[in-house]
């Protein structure tokens, strides 16, 4: 009896081992009390490996290339006793352009999938990711890696819907760079709530063009419940937004989701502290919907740098807050900088417009601010630069 344990022992570590071993033979499983490894790599704790998940181990390592530790956190939400099913799912995938790195990828992060039909799960979605959808095999394969749900999600009624409706409305090309995102509008079907918003916007009289961009840029927008759009809608609406501009598909997003609105009500208070009324912020809010979206910090280092350097109403921003978002160390400080010398030798007034000086090309305010003057004060280019602080 005892000698036939041992021999039943000894036969099913054989299994394992022949289960697990590589083709090159190179690399090998060991298995000991300070836990499962392989040569030059850090050790496993046993305390981790779910018991009979051994052979699962060895072979998400040796076949599908996984680290002993990805191997270990694979192998709870995966079993089987045979490796066909998971040799076929590998064959599979390398031959529509896999490598290696993307299965181990992929398996590490859908170990299920090495259980599945491949030609009748996988195929179908690799075919349209092809030839709808027109991905070249490294776009489909990168696509798939990213986001590895393409392969569980229904095509019938989710993939190829979705993505004929987006084409509809925002071409292939940006359908297809959605699809590559892994938008979260492919996240469910062409659902009730997604027709009924795009509706109710050109309801509103919004272009096409201003729904082709919430669609592509805001798909969290687009694809809220319909009450709850329609309730932002409301709102946006009676800010002043015209529903004819982008601003207002911009404005709306800046309202969408717990988080936009908690940086939105730290952005109102920032500008209300540095002396901006409601009809201040709400002017720059529709001017530059963004502006309610920056960080109290960057708000704050602006406002302070007009105010005490340039010894400037704070407030007067609120009709231009786009220069809000430019640079203050490659932008803002360097044209300050040479403004202020031309100032104090009096080739500029004092008041110059903020907009007039800070919104061209580089080049443009070279051209105008630098070069113009560099004859009279040759010192301005090293200020531009930096190099000197000519008096600021």
């Amino acid at each position: 009896m005892f000698r036939r344990t041992i021999l039943c022992r000894n036969g099913k570590i054989q299994f394992f081992a022949n289960f697990c071993s590589l083709e090159n033979g190179k690399r090998s499983l060991v298995n000991s009390g300070a836990g499962i490894s392989l040569s030059k790599s850090e050790p496993v704790s046993s305390k981790t490996i779910s018991p009979g998940k051994e052979h699962v181990i060895s072979y998400l390592v040796n076949s599908c290339g996984l680290t002993p530790e990805r191997a270990v956190s694979a192998s709870g939400k995966l079993h089987f006793d045979s490796p066909d099913k998971a040799n076929a799912v590998l064959r599979f995938l390398e031959k529509h352009g896999f490598s290696k790195t993307h299965i181990a990828e992929l398996v590490s992060r859908r170990p299920l999938f090495l259980l599945a039909n491949p030609e009748k799960s996988f195929l179908p979605k690799i075919e349209f990711l092809l030839r709808s959808a027109g991905f070249s095999e490294p776009d489909m394969v990168e696509a798939v890696v990213k986001h590895p749900a393409y392969l569980a999600r229904s095509l019938e009624n989710q993939l190829a819907p979705v993505y004929e409706y987006l084409e509809g409305i925002v071409g292939s090309r940006k359908a297809g760079i959605l699809l590559r995102r892994g938008s979260w509008i492919f996240d469910h079907g062409l659902d009730k709530k997604l027709i009924d918003n795009v509706a109710l916007l050109r309801e509103l009289g919004v272009p096409e063009s201003c729904i082709e961009f919430a669609l592509f840029h805001y798909p969290d927008l687009v694809t809220l419940k319909h009450d709850s759009f329609k309730k932002i809608v409301s709102e946006i609406e009676g800010m002043g937004f015209n529903p004819l501009k982008t601003a207002f598909v911009t404005a709306m997003h800046s309202r969408t989701g717990k988080g936009n609105i908690d940086v939105w009500e730290r952005c109102y208070e920032t500008y209300s502290n540095w002396g901006w009324s409601k009809d201040d912020i709400y002017m720059a809010f529709r001017k530059h919907p963004n502006c309610m979206l920056l960080s109290e910090k960057k708000i704050s280092r602006f406002l302070d740098f007009v105010a005490n350097k340039m010894g400037r109403d704070s407030r007067t921003i609120a009709r231009v807050p786009y220069i809000i978002f430019y640079s203050m160390e490659k932008r803002i400080i360097p044209r300050y900088s040479v403004l202020h010398h031309l100032f104090l030798n009096g080739f500029v007034k004092k008041n110059w417009s903020l907009a007039t000086v800070m919104c061209p090309t580089e080049e443009k305010f070279l051209e105008n601010y630098v070069i113009r003057y560099l004859k009279e004060l040759p010192q301005l280019l090293q200020i531009y630069k930096g190099e000197t602080s000519g008096g600021v």
